[in-house]
């Protein structure tokens, strides 16, 4: 099998039901055949049953020893932090997985300071991203969050309403944190060639079907709780989908297929900055790039609210002492 890479894959969290979903889409996809497994609790059983699939040409090696994991590591996803359960909001988890990110940052700088790529995917995702970035010592466009899964959640809303295929549903995006502060834009989307504003705002149809405000704002609020709702219907968290899209990030940072949904990045402008958030992104083998921002007032009034949502929360880590205070960020991390 001809592979992307020879570089080492690193997944943290490799006994869990994400982190055995990403060991498999990877082998799938062809990313590389260097993958060692990480998990406090032992990956073994996930080794075996990937060396039982026939993955002949892996290298699959299962570790709970941090520096064994970590040394050499070029690509990482860490799907490392405790899970969602029912009732629980993202933020519920916020001081124990803020402090398994800011243990994953230590192992980077300590273990494989020359790292390429790291995807955060662990809840609440804006928050362990940034913990995990300012502890590592790497350069704000070497670390991303998984928060297209929010798109993607938007993008099939949008197909199943207007009995429509998910390929016709163009630049579905969301932005902001990944939370139900997260913002749902209209503007840049198109369905079937129409534009998402036009439709709601009755000028034009889909697929013979409209979509009134109130149905819009009801979808908007069905998106932001996608992650809930998933709960509902399978009695756990998602594990398949942020598996996938994490994946399909690592590809793109080894130099394959550009990943265009949004990422989680660091935010570093003169509106918005030092928070991790969901941004117009593209990852490439040069890492996570941001693209302006199109949207209506009213639009980016939501994003301006969920920053503000994701500065306490960011205010919050530092009480608990996960990160130092902003001026001090420089001291852990001279990229920042």
């Amino acid at each position: 099998m001809e592979f992307l890479t020879n570089d080492k894959l690193l997944i943290v969290g490799a006994a869990g039901m994400i982190g055995s979903n990403m060991v498999q889409t990877a082998l799938m996809l062809g990313l590389t055949p260097n993958i060692t497994l990480y998990d406090v609790f032992s990956a073994e059983g996930v080794a075996e049953e990937m060396r039982q699939c026939g993955f002949d040409d892996a290298n699959i090696v299962s570790t709970t020893d941090p520096k064994e994991a970590f040394t050499g590591a070029k690509y990482i996803i860490s799907s490392g932090g405790a899970p969602r359960k029912e009732g629980m909001t993202r933020e519920d988890l916020l001081a124990g997985n803020s402090q398994a990110a800011q243990e994953l940052g230590e192992n980077i700088k300590k273990f494989c300071p020359n790292a390429n790529f790291c995807v955060v995917i662990f809840n609440p995702a804006d928050i362990t991203g940034l913990v995990t970035l300012v502890h590592s010592g790497l350069k704000p466009n070497q670390v991303a969050t998984l928060a297209a899964l929010d798109s993607t959640r938007l993008k099939g809303a949008l197909a199943k309403h207007f009995g429509v295929s998910q390929a016709v549903v163009k630049n579905a995006y969301t932005y902001g944190g990944h939370g139900e502060k997260m913002a749902v834009f209209a503007t840049p989307t198109t369905i079937d060639g129409v534009k998402l504003v036009d439709v709601i705002a009755g000028k034009a149809k889909v697929n013979g079907k409209g979509i009134t405000s109130e149905e819009w704002a009801q979808m908007q609020k069905e998106v932001t709780q996608g992650g809930a709702k998933i709960i509902e219907l399978r009695r756990r968290s998602s594990f398949q989908s942020p598996a996938y899209l994490a994946v399909k990030m690592i590809e793109a940072a080894m130099g394959g297929e550009e990943f265009n949904y949004p990422a989680g990045t660091y935010a570093d402008t003169a509106r918005y900055n030092h928070v991790m958030m969901a941004m117009p992104t593209r990852v490439t083998s040069d890492g996570v790039y941001t693209k302006p921002v199109i949207g209506s007032a009213d639009e980016i009034a939501t994003l301006d609210a969920s920053y503000d949502h994701l500065q306490k929360m960011r205010d919050q880590v530092i009480g608990m002492g996960a990160l130092p205070a902003v001026a001090e960020w420089n001291k852990l991390n001279s990229n920042l």
